[in-house]
């Protein structure tokens, strides 16, 4: 209701109906050169932006999203393709999809205005943004993985391998950044456009159940194990209270998709009919 409710204000304050609206998928951890075919892919994004009136208004983020965020490989990457995709397809309102770490990523652009010249242009286009399981809060896995014991090896597929994205998304870490240089967490200013966290809480791995296959089985099986070194509400990799540490609840994915369950990997593709909850967002 108060999801609607926004919506409607958002309609009547700023005549959107007008609007030339666009849609930006921003991938999470990892250096993406094809998003659309190897994070995403076709399914997704093509789903989703039958939801514009103009279905050419998308883009698709490929940065270097192993780095801390603020620098010019994350940030600054996703600056100059945001900035790029407003400028060429004169873009004012805009919905930012993003998934897992590309929404620290994007909430630095959104937190820190005066980091960096194009910063406010972006956030002035920017209607709000949908963060799908959104690592907020960081996630344990990152502590292990940092830790160098053996979970290490069975979290590479995932993480990566100590790369300074996976050192930034430590939860100690990350609590820091979020007191002193992010904004949208409890007990901190507002970002200044919308949060809206969708957020996965549980993994199907059984390969006697069809939603298990979704995304690819065996990626959902190494998410059920990764799960166990997690709080019981997660989606294999970020636990339920990092997903909602800031921003505000979109929906939990049970919820909103006629009661099936989003693992991680599962949240950024076509499954379930969430590509239509975010294309009917649009």
């Amino acid at each position: 209701m108060f999801r609607s409710l926004a919506s409607l204000v958002l309609l009547l304050a700023c005549g959107s109906a007008l609007a030339t609206t666009g849609v930006a998928f921003v991938h999470g951890t990892g250096k993406q050169t094809d998003a659309y075919n190897d994070y995403w892919q076709p399914a997704m994004v093509n789903s989703v932006r039958q939801g514009l009136a103009n279905q050419a208004n998308y883009v698709v983020i490929n940065c270097d999203f192993d780095q801390y965020m603020w620098t010019s490989a994350a940030a600054g990457c996703l600056a100059t393709q945001l900035t790029s995709f407003i400028t060429a397809k004169h873009i004012d309102d805009m919905v930012v999809i993003t998934h897992s770490n590309g929404g620290n990523v994007m909430r630095w652009i959104l937190s820190n205005p005066t980091y960096d010249s194009r910063y406010p242009a972006i956030i002035k286009a920017t209607r709000w943004v949908n963060a799908i399981a959104p690592s907020s809060a960081g996630t344990p896995l990152a502590d292990a993985v940092i830790a160098g014991n053996a979970f290490e090896s069975a979290l590479g597929w995932l993480l990566g391998y100590k790369s300074d994205a996976v050192r930034q998304q430590q939860t100690s870490w990350m609590a820091y950044y979020n007191a002193n240089n992010l904004l949208g967490t409890r007990g901190r200013p507002a970002l200044p456009k919308g949060f809206w966290d969708v957020v996965g809480t549980d993994v199907i791995s059984s390969p006697f159940n069809s939603d298990s296959y979704c995304g690819g089985y065996t990626l959902n099986v190494g998410l059920e194990v990764t799960q166990a070194w997690l709080a019981s509400c997660s989606d294999g990799f970020i636990e339920c209270t990092s997903a909602t540490a800031a921003g505000t609840l979109w929906f939990y994915d049970h919820n909103s998709l006629g009661g099936k369950y989003l693992s991680h990997n599962q949240s950024r593709r076509a499954c379930f009919g969430l590509d239509v909850v975010l294309r009917n967002d649009l």
